[in-house]
């Protein structure tokens, strides 16, 4: 049972006022005004995500001497080690870099990927050891190095020019690299807060363009990997990553680099992509050779040029994909066996479970499983060594990282962020910390916070939902974290008796409703159970958004429902 949340209603004046300057209808103006978006000019900008809407890469602290750095090294046919981390953003921006060089015909240059188990998150010692011993004279960091002060004063003290770019909160201090490109730093004055390493990746290459000449095209022609980087590390789509994320997508719909056209397969030919297309198309493959072989697989792939190789190395990656998805589905099915086995468990307000063989790769993949199945702050473990190492996943509104903090007295490590963290722990001390994390746990949660939240943007009538309304939504696209794809509610709908349990498994709806001779259908995935009061004449009440579904040449309008409820005055309120 889902919460439902009304988003409280825009100032009426202001509804009036950008309904009559945009010739819209209310509803569309208070989506608009939900998102910030409160005057005409406002809008022009929103609706039409441009690459003239970037603002200068010199208004980032420390661009002037990252751009000068790499433009010497360019220069001096210096060596220069492209370093990123292994998820889909740290690949993404090795893959920018390492296309742009070879674009340039600049040849002496190498990457590097840490290892996920060897090696760990961000710049390891062995990265830095493999710079000074292979004669590097400049590393370029993505997407990692911000909290690695000794890593790199071990580099520079060793001949080794640093440019750190990376969208990570820092420390107070400042890891000594000759240059550190992060918008979050507290002395820089750039407009924009949210890109992504890949994103910074771009501003430090269209700074060496102004600087040297290059032709912008040269730069604005990778802009497919600063999207996928956008969608998948889940940064806000407002701003100038909104404009990266539309260009980029536009790039990808138009010419895609063989790498992307493998891992996209059939959508490849569609020309018509979504965020969602890069999130689940391409970001869990990518994230798959990190996971279970190495991220440097990625890479390969997303810079190759020869269609038979990019192909070979596409498979791999999705056997990697596919292995991960076996790893993920197992471990998910004995962690929720665990749980409904175990009463205390089940009346616990948080949730951890440990299995000493479960794939350290799937372990927060699972914790978020776990969580859209029994809503609670969740842990899961795994032996890793002598240790065992838990990703940690939370609920809307609770802090995972300071209640793991509370317990910090029985760790080894921990660290992250309110909503995922992960953790380190000496197997002989499991047990207690399950105990005192719920307490941590029960003690600092609300009881609304163990319901999940839907947030409605608007209430509809079915009468309002037309080709023009929906027109009009799609042109707010791209969507994502604090541009999410419009959610309606409407109430008083009946059933028209064509509702019919769908799917293999048989968990899912084909729905049809209908208010004031207005009929409309949709699909609500896991709803199956839904279908007894539906069918009982009453009346109900949805939640949804609104999809374009195309068959046979044919397009309509149609409903993905995210909830339905019996119509009462609770929802009416």
């Amino acid at each position: 049972m889902y919460r439902w949340h009304l988003k409280s209603k825009a100032n009426s004046d202001k509804v009036v006022e950008l309904k009559s300057a945009l010739k819209i209808d209310d509803h569309l103006a208070q989506l608009l005004l939900l998102r910030g978006i409160d005057t005409f000019e406002k809008a022009k900008t929103f609706f039409n995500p441009s690459i003239s809407q970037l603002h200068d890469p010199y208004l980032m602290k420390d661009m002037d001497k990252a751009a000068g750095r790499l433009a010497l090294a360019l220069d001096r046919n210096q060596r220069i080690l492209i370093y990123g981390d292994y998820d889909v953003d740290g690949t993404t921006a090795v893959s920018l870099m390492c296309t742009f060089l070879s674009n340039i015909q600049y040849h002496n240059y190498a990457y590097y990927i840490p290892d996920r188990y060897a090696e760990g998150y961000g710049i390891s010692y062995q990265g830095v050891q493999f710079a000074i011993d292979e004669g590097f004279d400049l590393m370029v960091v993505l997407d990692c190095g911000i909290k690695a002060i000794d890593k790199i004063a071990y580099a520079q003290d060793n001949d080794v020019d640093v440019i750190i770019c990376d969208h990570h909160l820092p420390d107070e201090k400042l890891p000594p690299a000759l240059a550190v490109l992060d918008p979050k730093r507290p002395d820089c004055e750039y407009p924009f807060k949210e890109l992504t390493g890949c994103g910074i990746g771009f501003k430090l290459l269209s700074a060496l363009a102004q600087k040297t000449g290059i032709e912008d095209e040269e730069i604005f022609s990778l802009l497919d990997f600063v999207a996928v980087s956008t969608a998948c590390d889940i940064v806000p789509v407002v701003g100038e990553n909104r404009a990266l994320l539309h260009a980029g997508i536009g790039q990808l719909e138009r010419n895609p680099r063989l790498g992307f056209a493998e891992l996209l397969g059939d959508k490849a030919n569609e020309k018509s992509l979504t965020v969602t297309d890069l999130v689940f198309q391409i970001g869990p493959k990518i994230n798959a050779a990190g996971r279970m072989e190495h991220g440097s697989e990625a890479v390969n792939l997303l810079t190759s040029n020869n269609a038979i190789e990019a192909k070979k190395l596409a498979e791999q990656i999705n056997i990697h994909n596919q292995l991960r998805r076996d790893y993920d589905q197992g471990t998910t099915a004995e962690a929720l066996a665990m749980i409904t086995e175990n009463p205390a468990l089940m009346a616990a307000k948080s949730t951890v479970v440990f299995h000493p063989e479960w794939h350290k790769g799937v372990i927060g993949i699972v914790a978020s499983r776990l969580i859209e199945n029994y809503y609670k702050p969740t842990i899961v473990l795994t032996q890793s060594g002598e240790l065992a190492a838990g990703s940690a996943r939370s609920v809307k509104g609770f802090d995972v990282h300071s209640a793991i903090e509370a317990c910090s007295d029985l760790l080894e490590q921990f660290g992250g962020h309110k909503y995922a963290a992960g953790l380190t722990i000496s197997l002989d001390k499991i047990e207690d910390f399950k105990s005192k994390f719920d307490e941590v746990v029960s003690s600092t949660i609300s009881d609304e916070m163990l319901i999940p939240t839907i947030d409605i943007d608007v209430e509809l009538t079915f009468d309002q939902i037309n080709r023009r309304f929906y027109n009009t939504l799609k042109r707010m696209a791209p969507f994502g974290p604090q541009n999410m794809k419009p959610t309606f509610v409407t109430h008083h709908l009946k059933d028209t008796g064509k509702s019919k349990i769908v799917g293999s498994d048989q968990t899912h709806l084909k729905v049809s409703f209908i208010q004031n001779d207005v009929e409309l259908n949709g699909i609500a995935f896991g709803m199956a159970d839904k279908l007894p009061f539906m069918q009982s004449g009453d009346d109900v009440s949805i939640v949804y958004t609104i999809e374009e579904n195309v068959w046979n040449g044919k397009s309509t309008l149609q409903l993905m429902v995210k909830d339905i409820q019996p119509t009462t005055d609770k929802l009416l309120q």
